[in-house]
């Protein structure tokens, strides 16, 4: 052990462990078909996503066996089976697709193939299965067109790659859809039919800027811009008028116009089409489009088709953001407004569907027609029959019986394909397959085995694999995989999408709008005429007077819960601020500041038992706070600019005066060294009727696909004619109702001399920077064929690996860890490069590589380069548990390299039980193994066998469960809550 010590201490020395950043990093990405049969029954594929791994699982034993485990790339998602011996798999943020041969021993990366930003769904499909379709956003450093086409309007942004598994080298055919960035893919029964869902493929609903709104409220006439004022109310319960805002319309497809609550005309204000095509039926032989179909849902997640007839299920949400306000809904109904209508949207955001796509037509069903959403208290019962947040389906083979993951549930649901297509929804507790044991569990994807009549679920929370019995619906076997994610960020994921415990109607979570974090693509009305006037006590920019925050507030779009560290107060607003916090906190205290959305999971999501618990809070406080944003997919992979985005940073950095007051800069600061991108936490106004917090700039490529805006007096004139059908209702701004970044750059308070500069900015600002380089997660494998555009790849991964980086809190690192995994000598081997260039294998008294030798194994076989975020390298080549002893060391004496210690999740417990005890030993989650990984010492193989688990960590769990872990979450996310001080 001496000798090993001194080896990981040199090691140490060339990379120095205190600039790193931390080695897991938390882009939650969503899984959409995380496992897959082999076509012989005999094994099941799953990818464990947070772990960057194939598992390999043997079923020809009583219970799933763990037989192997490969690296990919960044973030797997989904996986299909080619044949019993080849296994694709899809990594979200690696942009790329592994081509695995499961059929050798080991199993190994055979290509890497490049393709769209955040690849998400495959399947097989055409004559003979022989095609593989893949599912991407329009857009990435792989696509012919990197930048996205954001400049142009009417333009499809959903991308399904087609690519040839007979000639992995040939070019890809890519069809571009009419929709947003798509998710999930489906196969007709016959394969000659592939079906691709958008995933925010919206509701026909978009903004009217507040311009276009008559000022007046329900009282004002029509006026030159618009059909009247806001519908009532426009003041709180204590008759304090709100600001003018704008107003969120709908198309309605029977009268032809964008209508509000009133059923008043907006057509006018509303500049551009909204067809709002949600599914595509692809012709798989010629990989063209062959028909389209609207109304399916807002967000839809998942797809399958039934073996026998042939109709299309879509697992999807529909979005309720055209009703206005959030919270108890009494002076809306103590003043008689809004008859017939919902007074807010409280626990009735987003619905949980299952669209039957046939020859019928599009059937949206509704899975919980149960729920009483005008209820004032929920009964008793009602959550526990609720589905929420549908992802994975399979069908039966008789096409008789449809299962549904519910995320949001921990459970399955067992649904009749009779009723559905009828809309008889049968909603008794008996459709229910419970899989909670005892804390939830997050099911993803579903695999149906009826041949030895199971049910397979891959959860998510716990990163398990679930074996269910048929006949009597019940759990036969957990395996948990292994797992780098720290316990703040295991414990605290269910706060984010757990139905049952954060809402009283088992529907709603905050994860129904935040999608796996992030956005929904919308913009809704959430004031709350019950509640009062805040004072604003955040930190103040150039210019502003720090406007109190009245509870009504207008549209804002959904805002992504990425990279909310280091940005201070939150919300578009700022409202949610430690300052206003009990006792008060810093405005720039951002733990504090997210506590201040405790509230909301009375007055949103409709949780009659009040706000989480402290400790509750504190849980999902810290899970939030580690989210990252992921690399920018526009920015080139050398993170240079290009000569419009080079300009446009000029202009954002030395441009004094450039709103007349300052630089953007000065604003929307861009200092890594603090954290800040594109925004610092203070507020300013913006010529709008409130003040804003500055907000951050990280994620504007995803909000372009709408063009089209009417003329309002805050804009110069020009290019306000009607633009057609468009992908997206929402754009830029805090309401979406802009619909360009090339048309903000017109507002009246800038001094552009022309449009090129403009453009020039736009450029910018498409590449804007996020804490990690483009070159995180890309790939590429080296073969004995490879050709020179892969030695070429491989040496700016080894440039980039050199390149310095500030990371947020200042630490110098470099853009990436290089690792290489591959085959060598019939073992599977891993290695990092490290400052000296040489590459360190996974045997620590092994010599280092260098460059040359590591190349020449890799085309005497097949090794894949990846850039692994800063800090991760170690983890993810040499030490997979982080234990301090490597991987095949620990191979060699028989020993287990993934047996770190998993951390039980706590059973959510309903308000008024009595707080867990105080955390014990300092309150580490993983610091033994609980019982629910068994509870017994790991038996280590003997010498030259597998260890009994495979090297994967994957163990069965009892049925009994033990007592959750302490919750005292003192983990190495804690380092990224960094409180800043302002003179």
């Amino acid at each position: 052990m001496r000798a090993l010590t001194s080896s990981l201490a040199l090691f140490a020395i060339t990379i120095p462990a205190a600039a790193q950043p931390p080695s897991y990093l938390n882009f939650e990405a969503g899984p959409v078909r995380p496992a897959a049969l082999s076509p012989d029954g005999a094994r099941l594929f799953v990818a464990n996503t947070p772990d960057d791994r194939l598992e390999i699982f043997d079923l020809s034993g009583a219970l799933p066996r763990h037989a192997g485990s490969v690296p990919v790339g960044l973030s797997p998602v989904a996986v299909a089976a080619q044949s019993d011996a080849r296994v694709w798999v899809v990594n979200h943020l690696s942009d790329s697709v592994s081509v695995v041969d499961v059929g050798s021993t080991p199993p190994r990366v055979l290509a890497t193939l490049l393709v769209g930003d955040e690849p998400s769904d495959i399947v097989f499909a055409g004559t003979s299965r022989r095609r593989a379709f893949v599912t991407a956003a329009h857009r990435g450093q792989a696509h012919p067109s990197p930048r996205g086409e954001y400049d142009r309007p009417g333009v499809g942004r959903a991308d399904v790659w087609v690519l040839d598994p007979d000639d992995l080298a040939a070019s890809p055919t890519i069809v571009t859809l009419f929709g947003d960035r798509p998710r999930a893919l489906a196969v007709s029964p016959d394969g000659a039919t592939v079906y691709a869902a958008v995933f925010f493929s919206g509701n026909r609903t978009t903004t009217v800027s507040e311009e276009l709104v008559c000022n007046g409220g329900p009282s004002a006439p029509a006026c030159a811009t618009g059909p009247g004022g806001l519908p009532a109310p426009n003041d709180n319960h204590r008759g304090e008028l709100g600001p003018e805002v704008g107003l969120i319309v709908r198309f309605d497809p029977t009268r032809s116009i964008w209508t509000d609550e009133l059923g008043r005309d907006w057509s006018a204000a509303v500049r551009f089409d909204l067809p709002d095509y949600d599914v595509f039926a692809i012709d798989a032989d010629s990989a063209t489009e062959r028909d389209r179909w609207a109304g399916v849902g807002t967000v839809l997640y998942a797809m399958a088709t039934s073996p026998t007839s042939g109709a299309l299920y879509v697992s999807n949400t529909e979005a309720m953001n055209h009703v206005r306000f959030e919270g108890p809904g009494d002076y809306v109904r103590t003043m008689g407004l809004r008859e017939g209508q919902p007074a807010s949207v409280r626990g009735h955001l987003h619905e949980a569907r299952i669209t039957v796509v046939d020859d019928a037509g599009v059937r949206p069903r509704h899975l919980n027609p149960h729920i009483p959403y005008d209820a004032l208290v929920t009964p008793d019962g009602v959550r526990e029959r609720s589905l929420s947040t549908p992802l994975g389906l399979a069908v039966s083979g008789d096409g008789e019986t449809l299962y549904v993951a519910a995320y949001g549930s921990s459970a399955i649901g067992v649904l009749s394909t009779a009723s559905l297509a009828s809309g008889a929804i049968d909603t008794a507790p008996s459709r229910v397959i419970e899989l909670g044991d005892p804390g939830p569990v997050g099911p993803s994807g579903l695999v149906l085995d009826e041949t030895r009549g199971r049910l397979y679920a891959v959860t998510r929370f716990d990163a398990s694999l679930v074996t269910v019995e048929l006949a009597s619906r019940t759990v036969l076997d957990r395996a948990r995989m292994h797992t780098p994610e720290p316990a703040a960020t295991i414990v605290g994921r269910p706060m984010l999408y757990d139905a049952r415990f954060t809402s009283s109607n088992g529907e709603a979570s905050c994860g129904t709008c935040h999608v796996f974090g992030d956005l929904d693509g919308l913009a809704w009305d959430l004031g709350d005429p019950d509640a009062d006037t805040l004072p604003n006590p955040n930190p103040r920019g150039p210019i502003g007077a720090l406007v109190p925050f009245h509870p009504l507030k207008g549209p804002m779009t959904t805002q992504s819960l990425r990279g909310m560290a280091d940005h201070g107060p939150m919300h578009w607003r700022g409202d949610r601020t430690g300052g206003n916090a009990t006792p008060p906190a810093s405005p720039l205290d951002e733990a504090a500041a997210f506590g201040e959305f405790n509230g909301a999971f009375d007055a949103l999501l409709g949780r009659d038992e009040g706000p989480l618990r402290p400790d509750e809070m504190r849980r999902f406080t810290q899970f939030v706070l580690g989210l990252v944003y992921p690399p920018n997919p526009i920015r080139a992979l050398d993170n240079g600019l290009r000569p419009d985005e080079a300009r446009g940073r000029q202009i954002y950095f030395e441009r004094a005066g450039i709103d007349t007051i300052a630089t953007c800069n000065r604003c929307h600061g861009l200092d890594r060294a603090q954290g800040f991108f594109g925004g610092n936490g203070e507020t300013t106004f913006e010529n709008e009727t409130q003040e804003f917090k500055v907000p951050h700039l990280r994620n504007l490529y995803q909000k372009v696909g709408m063009f089209g805006m009417a003329a309002v007096p805050f804009f110069l004139p020009g290019d306000n004619a009607h633009q057609g059908p468009q992908v997206r209702g929402f754009g830029f701004l805090h309401d979406g109702s802009t619909d360009t970044l090339f048309r903000f750059f017109r507002a009246t308070v800038f001094t552009f001399p022309n449009d090129t500069e403009r453009r020039d900015m736009e450029a910018f600002m498409m590449a804007f920077d996020t804490a990690l380089a483009p070159i995180v997660g890309q790939q590429v494998t080296l073969t004995e064929a490879s050709g020179p555009e892969v030695d070429a790849r491989i040496d700016l991964f080894i440039a980039r690996a050199a390149a310095p980086l500030v990371w947020p809190g200042g630490t110098m690192t470099t853009e990436c860890d290089l690792i290489a995994h591959g085959v060598h000598e019939g073992e599977a081997r891993g290695w990092l490069r490290g400052a000296d260039g040489r590459f360190r294998s996974d045997r620590a008294a092994e010599a280092p590589l260098t460059d040359e030798a590591l190349r020449a194994i890799g085309r005497a076989g097949a090794l894949t380069y990846t850039c692994a975020p800063p800090g991760a390298g170690v983890r993810m080549a040499l030490d997979r548990d982080e234990d301090g002893a490597f991987d095949r060391d620990e191979l060699d004496r028989g020993d287990d390299p993934a047996s770190r210690p998993f951390v039980a999740i706590p059973d959510p417990e309903r308000p008024g039980t009595p707080p867990p005890p105080p955390p014990v030993d300092g309150g580490l989650l993983d610091g033994a193994v609980s019982d629910r990984d068994g509870g017994a010492p790991r038996v280590d193989a003997g010498p030259g066998e597998e260890p009994a688990d495979g090297g994967c960590g994957c163990r069965a769990g009892a049925r009994g469960l033990g007592a959750p872990a302490a919750l005292g979450l003192a983990t190495p996310l804690l380092a990224g809550l960094r409180r800043r001080r302002r003179a």
